[in-house]
């Protein structure tokens, strides 16, 4: 299944056409898959851009992404290009991830699958997020979180739950 259609599988039977959280995500993939291509590349990128700024959204082209990402909510979404986000994962407005650029966590984030992040959430530095996470809303993330928990507040909580994406990442891909 190619990123688009996974992509699109996400959204369940409701309509994605002119939804600005499916559109920029279709825009990101189709760079993705034209890169190679440079006229194509180009003016897929000037559509993206466009799209970008339109909905309040920086990802870049080259952030490495896995099939299944889903935004819920457009606006104040920044992403640090050198990230890596795996499969299944959703982000809410005005998340965060990127780069520490002094200490100890110099570097950027590495995300797993099944991860959901919430609203106004800070990811940073050279930290792994596991699989099946759950970052509440507002959290403040600068270290490493194991698979099957759920982050809360700031200075962030971690607290091991089984399944603690269950109800709130569907139709996986």
């Amino acid at each position: 299944m190619n990123d688009v259609k996974a992509d699109r599988k996400r959204w369940g039977s409701r309509p994605v056409c002119g939804v600005p959280q499916y559109t920029v995500v279709k825009w990101k993939r189709i760079c993705e898959r034209w890169r190679e291509v440079k006229p194509l590349y180009l003016a897929a990128r000037m559509i993206y851009r466009h799209v970008q700024i339109k909905y309040g959204v920086n990802i870049p082209a080259q952030t490495k992404i896995g099939q299944g990402f889903q935004i819920e909510h457009t606006g104040g979404i920044v992403i640090n290009p050198e990230v890596q986000i795996g499969e299944n994962c959703n982000l809410c407005n005005g998340v965060t991830i990127g780069r520490e650029k002094r200490g100890k966590r110099i570097g950027v984030p590495v995300i797993g699958d099944r991860v959901w992040i919430g609203a106004n959430a800070v990811i940073v530095g050279n930290i792994r997020i596991g699989s099946d996470v759950l970052i509440a809303p507002g959290s403040f993330v600068n270290f490493d979180v194991p698979d099957h928990s759920i982050v809360l507040g700031n200075p962030a909580k971690v607290i091991p739950r089984e399944n603690a994406t269950e109800t709130y990442i569907t139709n996986t891909v």
